[in-house]
This record gives C-alpha cells, structure tokens and sequence, in this order.
C-alpha cells in the first residue's frame, strides 16, 4: 500500500503555471484589468495576487493547463480576504469551484475534479464577489497527470474572399487541427480575432483593394500567417460616407417640443455655424407602441414660437444654405422599445409620416434610459437576438433603404451603452451586471454601412475605462481623447478578443459635449475641447493617454444644445468655427 500510494504521487506533476505570481501576471489573465501583484500580504515567496472587484466585475483570474483526459486533479490555492472562489472549468466532467466568505488570514482552498474522455485542457481561475473588497491569492497549484506538450498550429489554408459591401469583406479559411482561435491581418496589421473560420473585416473605405492574411492560435502561440488574398470593396450603394456634410461638422440639438431656462430659439435664428440642427425631440404614445409623435412647443410654453408654415420654410431655408435637419427620437424622457413587429412597422410609418410632413433630412436615434438591454443569454454584438435590438435594426434598415443615399442617419448614445461595453456587455456570462451595458453596440454595428454620424455623449457619464485600461471621468480633454480613441480604434466587447468592435471611419464620429454648465454634468472649458481635438487630428497636446493614431478627418463636434449656446453667448460654436482643423 505504501509502494503504491508513492507511485501515485510520483506520477503527479505541478501544471500551474507562476502559481506563487513570482513572475508576475506572467501566465495569468485577469478580467477588466483587475488584478495585480503585490510584495505584502504573501504566503510564500515574495509575491501574491491581489484582484479587486469593480462595479460588474468579480476579479476573475484564471490560466488554461493542458491536462490528460480521464485524469484526476488536485487544484489548490491559499487565499486571504471575503468570498474567495477558486475553481476549474472546462473539465469535460462536472467544473468544480469551492469559496470561503471570510478569510481575514491566508486560508487554503482545495478542490479535486475528473477530467473528460477528450479533455486536454482546462482553466483555473480565482475570483471575488461583486461589491466587495480586494482579496489575495498565492501558491496556487494544480496536481495531476501532465498533458501531452502543445504543437505549434500550422498555418491556415483555403483562405477565401467572399461577399463585399462598400465598407466590408467578407471572408472563411479551412479549419486548422489543433486551433482555439485565429487572427485576420490587413495589410500586415492584426484587424480582428475570432474562434470561427470566417470572418467579416469592416469599416473599409469604399472601391479599394485590401490584403488579407490569417493565422491560427493556441496555448503554445501563433502560427505562420496564411498564403495572400487581395479583395475589393464596392464603390458604394450600402453607405453614406457624409450624407453631404462638410469635411467638419458641428451638430446642435434644438428644443423644438418644449421650453426650459435656456430659452426659445426660431427656427430661422439658428445661427449658421451649425450644419445639422438635431430636433428635440420625437417620442412615443407609450413605451412599447412605437408610434413616434412630434409635437411643436405650444405658444403657452414658447411665447415666441413661430407658425407651422415658419417653421416649415425656416428648415427649407436651412436646407438651401447646405444645412441639415433631422427629427431626433428619444431624449430623456422617450423611452422607446420596439419589441415586436408590429411596433417596428409602426415606429418606421409614423418616423416617415414626420419626415415627410417637414421634409426632413434624416432620423437621429438618441435612445436613453431603458429604451435599449440585452436579454439574458445574447452575448455576441454582432448577432443580436434581443427583440428591442433585432427590431431597431431593422426598423432603421427599412428606413434608410426608403429614403436612399441622402438619408442622414445619426446616434447619440450615452457612454454606458458604447464605450462601457469594453468591460461589460448585457447581464455578463454569469448574470447580475445591468443588461444594457454596451447595448448600442450591436445597432452601431449591424448599421455601419448606412450610419452618417455617431456622436456619442461625453456627458452625464459616470468614469469609463479606456483602452489603456485606465478609468477617465468627464469634464476634460482626457476624457474625450480616451472615449473618441475607442471608437476610432476598435475595441473587444467585454474584454472578448473572439469579439472585436470595429473601428468606425473617423467622418462618422463627432465628439458629444455639454454647450455650457447649464446644459449638462461634464462641461468642458474650450482649451480642453481644443485639446483634446489637437490630439485626435495631430497628435499633439494629447496629456498623459496615448491615442493609436491620429485622424485628420474627424468629422466634427456635437453639443446639447444650440439653445444653451445661444444662451451662454456661442461660446460653444465660436470655439468651433476658430479651430484650426488643417
């Protein structure tokens, strides 16, 4: 019995890589950013793991070990804080995890687990609890049967173009033994990575011939990039690169429907400065009915509001001088949820019917509070299953392809539908998180190819991780560099690199500010909107963040709103017209 049990543990090999974070993160991969090393507490050594549970997000790090199928393991770590989890998934069996609520000293955590009969691999992970403090890890290790070694993949091959639009290829490559994953390269440049064998590379300029190339991953790398393809995007007819807009646009919203401390503006007083006039706002008889009405502020509450047949000519005159006029949809109080077809098909005839009745450019969709979430289980931006969603894109479609290539089409998201979504994407892989995080990035998306103009709000936003994984607040040009930066770079959802956001084309994107302290929380003073301009077109100015490119054809600058600049004496719009964009 002795000779035997000694043989057992002879067989045994330790498979966790850095267990003792000597090595810092070397091996490891925590969400969000979450974890660290530190010199003090440690168990052994003189490292440990610290990760910190944030808003979300529960800390979780982990690695993938190649193990034996049909194989016994002992997973253990030492661990000091509250509700401590480590665990094992992926094991082919059942995955395992056990958790202390409350270590105030280390504490060791120990589970066993079986593997699969095709199992070669599995990930162990530690992680907090949401809402609590930092916890501590060490000595985390893994006892069992080592796997066999991982080869190299080879490189992919049947690699194919297919469909194109104006903005986007298309293409599939044979499946490659071995892979978890491959990586799509542009021109050289890594674009996009996915766990498939197809792909779909946009935001693509229009009648150019791209190259693409692909490479196949797994835990032991990459391999060798694939023979050539070179495709051609269209030369249009699925996007609207400007809808007409000067190389440089400003875009103000104007209280059409209401009155506040800001004062009515007329029509035929907008200052020329703006190019689109955004007006606020359409909204719906109830939530879910998607019959959108425009109301006209009433004398009672606008004591200078013009007739119908004024304002009427007022937009025609506007739209002579080379402006654009949109019916915004939504505002704060619009709660607007399409979530079926029938009130799809209402909300496109009763957007038409306005339009129409005031020979509109185009439609600006500025969703707010719970107009937009994703249910649980739709967890990929780029096949959404959400009825609210599905039925938005299609509506917006529809819309578009009526109207023809002159549609100017426009969003105005918040942060926590956009850029947050980098962190967090719905209710997350194990629920709890708010469903509407990042859930405009599946209509930003699928509506790339017909979008004019997304303008994001850089205002009444809560602090926001940007793509050096730091957190920015409002109120300055860090903030609008960082926030601007994610969209003209592309990021992964939820931290997901088998899910990258695309880049958007830089005349798509406008940057959304408050026109004063009365407008909005997250004013910015001018020097700071200079700068943070100076930094995206030049690369100059750009603080302590640094951006990955520069884009001279940043389209332009949007605020809410033309009243409260008007109302703060054009501060906003002068800054605008002064800047030297070349």
């Amino acid at each position: 019995m002795v000779a035997s049990a000694q043989t057992a543990r002879a067989a045994d090999t330790e498979l966790a890589r850095n267990g003792g974070f000597e090595a810092a993160l070397d091996g490891w991969s925590c969400t969000a950013g979450s974890g660290t090393v530190v010199a003090s507490p440690v168990h052994g050594g003189t490292k440990a793991l610290k990760a910190t549970p944030a808003g979300s997000d529960n800390a979780q790090c982990s690695q993938t070990v190649q193990v034996k199928p049909d194989s016994t393991y002992t997973l253990s770590s030492w661990v000091q804080g509250s509700y401590v989890y480590l665990g094992a998934s992926g094991t082919g069996t059942t995955d395992v995890s056990t958790w202390t609520q409350s270590a105030p000293s280390w504490q060791q955590l120990t589970t066993t687990f079986k593997t699969g009969a095709n199992t070669t691999s599995v990930t162990i992970f530690t992680h907090g609890w949401y809402g609590t403090g930092a916890y501590y890890a060490d000595d985390v290790s893994l006892l069992g049967p080592g796997g066999g070694p991982v080869q190299l993949p080879a490189a992919p091959t049947g690699l194919t173009a297919g469909s194109a639009t104006s903005s986007s290829i298309a293409l599939s490559w044979a499946a490659v033994p071995g892979a978890t994953g491959y990586n799509v390269y542009q021109g050289g440049s890594k674009v996009l990575s996915t766990s498939g064998t197809s792909a779909t590379v946009t935001g693509l300029a229009a009648s150019t011939a791209y190259t693409f190339q692909v490479t196949a991953t797994n835990t032991a790398g990459e391999s060798a990039k694939s023979a050539a393809v070179t495709a051609s995007t269209t030369s249009g007819g699925g996007g609207n690169p400007g809808g007409g807009l000067p190389t440089h646009a400003l875009v103000g919203y104007l209280h059409a429907s209401f009155a506040n401390g800001s004062g009515y503006t007329r029509m035929a007083d907008v200052p020329d400065s703006w190019d689109v006039i955004d007006l606020a706002f359409g909204e719906p008889t109830s939530v879910t009915s998607g019959d959108i009405r425009f109301t006209r502020c009433p004398v009672s509450e606008c004591p200078g509001v013009e007739s119908a047949a004024d304002f009427k000519a007022a937009i025609k005159a506007k739209q002579a001088a080379g402006k654009k006029v949109l019916i915004s949809i939504g505002g704060q109080n619009g709660q607007v949820q399409l979530s079926t077809t029938a009130a799809r098909d209402t909300f496109v005839s009763s957007v038409s019917k306005i339009i129409d009745e005031y020979g509109l450019d185009g439609l600006d969709v500025d969703f707010e509070g719970h107009s937009l979430s994703l249910n649980t289980g739709d967890t990929d931006f780029r096949n959404p299953t959400t009825p609210v969603v599905v039925n938005l894109i299609s509506a917006l479609k529809t819309l578009k392809a009526k109207y023809g290539s002159k549609f100017v089409l426009s969003m105005a998201p918040e942060t926590f539908f956009v850029q947050l979504g980098y962190q967090y994407y719905g209710s997350g892989p194990w629920g709890g998180q708010d469903p509407r995080c990042g859930a405009y990035l599946p209509v930003i998306h699928a509506l790339r190819d017909d979008l004019t103009l997304l303008h994001v709000q850089d205002y009444n936003s809560g602090s926001i991780m940007g793509l050096d994984n730091q957190y920015h607040s409002m109120g300055g040009a860090d903030f609008h560099i960082a926030m601007t930066d994610m969209l003209l770079t592309g990021f992964p959802v939820a931290g997901d690199t088998s899910k990258v956001f695309p880049a958007l084309r830089p005349d798509q994107v406008a940057i959304g500010l408050p026109a004063s302290t009365n407008a909005g929380n997250g004013y910015t003073a001018p020097a700071e909107v200079t700068k943070a301009l100076d930094c995206l077109t030049k690369k100059a100015n750009c603080g302590s963040y640094q951006t990955h490119g520069s884009w001279p054809g940043l389209r332009g600058l949007m605020t809410w709103s033309v009243n409260w600049d008007r109302f703060n004496g054009g501060e906003f719009s002068k800054n605008f017209d002064a800047y030297p964009w070349s």
